[in-house]
């Protein structure tokens, strides 16, 4: 066969290629039916999906739907639908003690403060002490009755609390005060003195008449409110009573102090 008897036929077997294959220019009006031709050609351009399949497996006839979009849902920000902050909700148990940790190191020395200001001077009534020690160089002869024995020496009276002119310490506060006494005895003379609360006898000290004079002591504990004196006199019976000392020696020495103050 020749090469002119073939040309029409190539014709014959390309024609069907060239009107399924090849795709067109012309725009599609607005609501036409996209479809596919029967024997399963569509353009590049068609929509694709199950729609467009099932498209070439049934031919287009003239009552298919038209294609249909997929739908898209919108996509909505959650952020900015946030809400109001809510309120605080009750304390929790509080956890476990936690392990103490090691001591630091010791830091550097801060710098010197200020000097503070002096103090207001306390009121007399918080003076929560006294005490006071006296003596005396002079002997002493008991005249009738009792007679004060006055005192020439202090040793200790900070305070001014014994009056060396009346012979009498006056309480300051009410509390708890120890006295104590000493004496020096008169050869063959008594010795007989009293250790006076106000105006009683508290103690006594005593002494027979000996031939050699020996040295006496006294003590008391004694409850005072504030005012309360105490003193020392000699008290003369039936015989002579008398205390020695003289300008060289202290031989007669009377002490007292506060040893528990007690509120009023």
């Amino acid at each position: 066969m020749g090469t002119a008897a073939l040309g029409p036929l190539w014709m014959v077997l390309l024609l069907p290629l060239m009107v399924c294959g090849v795709p067109t220019e012309e725009p599609t009006p607005a609501g036409a039916v996209i479809s596919t031709p029967a024997g399963g050609c569509r353009r590049c351009c068609d929509p694709q999906g199950p729609q467009a399949d099932a498209a070439d497996v049934a031919p287009a006839s003239p009552s298919a739907l038209p294609y249909v979009l997929p739908e898209v849902r919108p996509y909505i920000n959650i952020t900015i639908l946030k809400g109001d902050k809510g309120d605080r909700g009750p304390l929790g148990a509080p956890g476990k003690l936690g392990k103490e940790g090691p001591r630091g190191d010791r830091g550097p020395q801060g710098t010197k403060g200020a000097k503070g200001q002096a103090g207001s001077p306390g009121g007399p009534c918080q003076r929560r002490f006294s005490a006071f020690s006296v003596g005396r160089k002079t002997a002493l002869h008991s005249s009738e009755g009792f007679q004060p024995l006055l005192f020439d020496t202090v040793f200790v009276n900070p305070d001014g609390h014994f009056d060396m002119a009346a012979g009498h310490f006056a309480a300051p506060l009410r509390g708890l005060y120890f006295f104590s006494l000493n004496v020096h005895s008169w050869n063959f003379k008594e010795t007989y003195v009293h250790v006076v609360h106000n105006d009683a006898a508290a103690v006594i000290l005593y002494a027979q008449p000996s031939d050699r004079s020996i040295m006496q002591s006294q003590s008391v504990m004694l409850a005072l409110a504030p005012g309360d004196r105490v003193w020392v006199r000699l008290f003369k019976r039936e015989r002579e009573n008398a205390v020695y000392s003289d300008d060289v020696d202290t031989y007669i020495t009377f002490s007292g102090h506060l040893i528990k103050p007690e509120d009023d």
